[in-house]
């Protein structure tokens, strides 16, 4: 009998996401979709289209542009029994609804001694690489993973999106789902069309705090995330031929984070470098690096580098942009110097 080829499904990360979101909003009658534009344009990067005639205005709801008031109420609705998804639109909108994320969402658990879970997740936008400037181009990871008891999620790829999103949203923790702009899929934010892979149809689920090994190797570690995992991987290509084999760590989440994969990869290659494309003042890179640090210093065979976004304001100029974020060629000239 000839053996039937499992069927190859490629599809960009927004659809993953949407399909996740159909399926629990189908499946699970506490959940419900909320953000700006969500019902009247299925949302900034598409993952809502068609929902309104599926679920109706009580569980697909367009919000005013007061990201404090509906940041309040699915805080609320949470505490109430309910499981609210939120579209942040931008992550830079963050600094006017942060109160009940921070106070009232993440301290829900804590103050109750688990009483009182909180099942609400925070799709936002995040990243630059299409010229928007300052305020709509920013990833802030560690801002948010800076606050206990909020999760943090990042994916790099559809298959990684959809499996996240069911994690995050039937976990009873609040959770933070950073959606990078530039692997959604959509034409005007320049996207990584590598983003797009293979997706079976049915749910499944990746456990947060899982790490993935995407390349191996043997001279050198790279630790990447959302967007910057693709930078790693087209620098192991580069440096590949001048015979240096790297190992390519995706995060995938940044809360918890996975710091015994990241630790045994060091242990072998001896070298490490993290790339972050938020800014270097106390980020998630140098955090990667102190955790193989602090476990045991011996088994760096140099001194590990960061390559990040610098600590100013994200230009406009599409030229001055690209000049100041992380890229392959930062990471080679970085590797080299470990050599």
């Amino acid at each position: 009998m000839t053996e039937v080829k499992k069927q190859v499904r490629k599809i960009p990360v927004n659809r993953a996401i949407r399909e996740a979101l159909e399926y629990e909003l189908l499946h699970d009658k506490k959940t419900f979709f909320m953000g700006e534009d969500i019902a009247l344009f299925g949302g900034v990067y598409q993952t809502a289209t068609g929902f309104p005639e599926k679920f109706g205005p009580d569980r697909i709801i367009d919000t005013p542009i007061s990201e404090a008031g509906f940041m309040a109420a699915a805080t609320g609705a949470a505490m109430s029994g309910m499981k609210p998804i939120v579209e942040l639109m931008f992550v830079d909108f963050l600094g006017v609804c942060l109160d009940p994320i921070y106070n009232a969402a993440a301290k829900g658990a804590y103050h109750s001694d688990g009483a009182q879970p909180v099942p609400m997740t925070i799709i936002t936008g995040i990243g630059g690489g299409y010229s928007d400037a300052s305020q709509h181009s920013q990833t802030l990871f560690a801002t948010f993973a800076h606050l206990p008891g909020i999760k943090v999620v990042v994916p790099s790829n559809a298959y990684d999106a959809k499996g996240l999103l069911h994690a995050a949203i039937r976990d009873p923790n609040p959770v933070v789902y950073m959606l990078h702009k530039r692997l959604t899929g959509m034409g005007w934010f320049d996207p990584i069309k590598d983003a797009a892979v293979h997706v079976p149809k049915e749910d499944y689920v990746i456990p947060m705090g899982e790490a993935a090994i995407v390349r191996e190797g043997r001279d050198i570690t790279l630790v990447g995330w959302g967007e910057t995992l693709w930078m790693a991987v087209r620098a192991a290509e580069s440096l590949e031929k001048d015979g240096i084999s790297a190992e390519v760590i995706d995060l995938r989440t940044i809360v918890p984070l996975d710091r015994e994969t990241v630790f045994n990869s060091v242990a072998k290659t001896g070298r490490l470098i993290a790339i972050d494309e938020d800014y270097r003042m106390c980020g998630v890179a140098g955090e990667v690096i102190a955790s193989v640090v602090e476990q045991d210093v011996s088994v760096l065979k140099a001194t590990p580098q960061r390559v990040t976004f610098p600590d100013i304001p994200i230009p406009y100029a599409r030229s001055l942009e690209s000049y100041v974020r992380p890229n392959m060629d930062k990471i080679v000239a970085a590797a080299k110097e470990m050599f």
